[in-house]
């Protein structure tokens, strides 16, 4: 099976403790998102799958192998870590060309992912001319050289415009469908929540949540309820007279728990309050992601507050 296995990694880095048991499987069929604050972990974990790093206890294996041991890795394995990683005077053609060589490709894979991508106007230009989007989509066509089973990508959204982004996200969910085992690192959670079918949420060097992105959403949404209402002080004082709990979204929006839309809906119509909609609160994967990392966060800007 062409799954990533992640099993019990630990290592230091001198005094710091990067990664500290971390645990999980990337299955094949499906694109998993990584995330997490900065110093979680995630290019840690990436930097071993891939053998550019060494653990000190535990294992990473692609389809029950460790990387180093991988025959023309390219073709097992596609990854994207570092975008700028190119020889800035060599085209991107001549880029593609090297790498197809070194594991035995025809010259004419290079041609087939450079249109996957999208690149065909740019791939005889200088890399270095190219722009971090470019570089994304050249990194992509890199990756799939070896029509790899497993793919493993850092931040692919980085630099992309709206329509690279859409581009992404599309082309992302394809290569899942396709059957590869995808793992995706992004700090974008709309892009995820638009992309992923599951997610490995990580802090201080361990796994917070492991589940997919429909479960997660879910449980943050909670029994929550939405209202709004041009009259949202009258509404909060009739709802939590009522006993409910009420958080005010904005100005004509609030957010109530402890009571069912129904009796919502029965308690503001005979008082009467008007009201525009109530319905079931959705959260979204950022507020669900913030509310686990909310303690493993490394760096925390101070609130400043102004008199």
């Amino acid at each position: 099976m062409n799954s990533i296995a992640i099993s019990g990694l630990r290592k230091r880095f001198g005094a710091t403790l990067a990664l500290d048991g971390m645990s999980f499987t990337v299955q094949p069929g499906q694109v998993t998102g990584f995330v997490g604050p900065n110093g979680a972990g995630k290019s840690t974990t990436m930097r071993i799958i891939l053998g550019l790093d060494a653990p000190d206890a535990g294992s990473a294996l692609i389809g029950g192998r460790v990387y180093g041991t991988l025959r023309r890795p390219l073709c097992r394995v596609g990854a994207l870590l570092d975008a700028g990683a190119l020889q800035p005077g060599r085209t991107g053609r001549n880029h593609l060309l090297w790498l197809a060589r070194s594991q035995g490709l025809p010259a004419r894979r290079a041609d087939e992912v450079t249109a996957l991508v999208g690149l065909e106007s740019a791939i005889g230009r200088r890399g270095g001319g190219y722009s971090l989007g470019m570089r994304q989509r050249l990194g992509m066509a890199a990756a799939l050289l070896g029509d790899p089973p497993v793919l493993i990508l850092d931040e692919p959204f980085n630099g992309m415009d709206p329509e690279g982004i859409v581009w992404m996200r599309g082309f992302l969910r394809s290569l899942g469908a396709e059957g590869r085992s995808v793992l995706v690192s992004s700090h974008l959670m709309g892009e995820l929540e638009d992309t992923a079918d599951h997610l490995v949420i990580v802090g201080r060097g361990q796994v917070i949540a492991d589940t997919t992105v429909t479960d997660l959403i879910a449980a943050a949404s909670g029994d929550r309820v939405t209202v709004r209402t041009s009259a949202a002080p009258v509404a909060a004082a009739v709802l939590a007279d009522a006993g409910a709990s009420v958080a005010a979204l904005g100005p004509d929006v609030l957010t109530i728990s402890g009571l069912s839309s129904e009796r919502i809906v029965a308690l503001l119509a005979g008082h009467p309050v008007p009201f525009a909609e109530v319905s079931a609160h959705r959260a979204t994967l950022e507020e669900a992601y913030l509310e686990l990392t909310q303690e493993a966060v490394e760096y925390r800007a101070a609130v400043q507050v102004r008199r």
